[in-house]
Parts: C-alpha cells; sequence; structure tokens
C-alpha cells in the first residue's frame, strides 16, 4: 500500500507501482471505440502510461494536454492515458481538445488494471479511482521507470518519464 496525499490529507492506494527492471504487468483496457486492448498489443513499441484519476478534474486534463504535445516527436513510443473515466467522455475531451497523438483508454469492460498496476486508491472521497501515476516501459515490455504522484493535485514529472526514454 502506498500513501499519497489529497490536498494534504493522506489516502492510500491498494498497492505498489510495478518496480524498474520488472516486466510490465499485463492489462486488459477499454478504448473510446469500445475495443480491448491488452499489453500484448503494443509489442515491440514503447510505452508511457499517463495514469489519473478523472478527466474532469484541471490536473489530469493538463497532463494529457502535455503529453499529448511531447508525444508527437516520440519515435516507437505510444502514451496510454489511462483512467476510470467512461471511453465516451476520454473521446469527447480528445476531441474537443484536438488530442490525437495518445491513445485514451478506460478500465470499463475489465477490472485489474488498478490492482495490477497499484493505482487504486482505497480510502478517501477518490476511492476507486486511480492515483495520479507515470509508468515507462521499454520495447521489451520491462518498465524503465516510475512515478507515483505524491500529491494527487500536482502534476507528474513529464521531462524525467521521457528522459527515460533516452
Amino acid at each position: 500500500m502506498a500513501k499519497i496525499t489529497l490536498k494534504g490529507n493522506p489516502i492510500n492506494t491498494i498497492g505498489e507501482l510495478p518496480a524498474a527492471g520488472n516486466s510490465a504487468p499485463d492489462f486488459s483496457l477499454t478504448t473510446t471505440d469500445l475495443g480491448d486492448v491488452h499489453l500484448k498489443d503494443f509489442s515491440g513499441q514503447r510505452l508511457v502510461l499517463n495514469i489519473f484519476p478523472s478527466l474532469d478534474t484541471e490536473v489530469c486534463a493538463t497532463s494529457v494536454r502535455k503529453f499529448n504535445e511531447m508525444a508527437a516527436n516520440l519515435e516507437n513510443t505510444k502514451v496510454l492515458c489511462i483512467s476510470m473515466d467512461l471511453p465516451f467522455a476520454h473521446k469527447r475531451f480528445c476531441t474537443t481538445e484536438g488530442i490525437e497523438n495518445v491513445i485514451s483508454l478506460s478500465e470499463l469492460h475489465e477490472r485489474g488494471f488498478g490492482e495490477s498496476y497499484g493505482v487504486r486508491i482505497v480510502d478517501g472521497p477518490l476511492r476507486g479511482l486511480f492515483a495520479r501515476a507515470v509508468v515507462v516501459v521499454d520495447e521489451k515490455g520491462k518498465v524503465i521507470y516510475t512515478e507515483l504522484v505524491p500529491e494527487i493535485t500536482q502534476e507528474p514529472n513529464y521531462e524525467k518519464a521521457l528522459k527515460a526514454l533516452e
């Protein structure tokens, strides 16, 4: 169980992020067209998992915008924006914002991502949602960088996450 804060108040996640050097846990997540994708669908590609509570918060929306902008020039890299938001909300947000360089994913059809990646919040007003985190995976499926943002109202360290891909 990891400890984070929400506006200075302590809350907990269900576990810990996968450790650097380990294989990324498999997942099944739902796309904006209601199809399902798994980790193996991205085999041979580098991944940046931008994990967050909800697109309906300013910091989460900002993280999607920033990763979209920064991902435009990354070779062999996909940015996956992952939350509990419905695929319809992801699609509406990306369409409205003109976001085209990220893949929006939801935990709609299958539960388990939040537990496998240790990001499901287990107490406090956001319980059930995901904590703010970044997990970077290399083309061989190994975790090479993780960040669990200690205060959920803060943005992740974009530069450090993307530097892990160099």
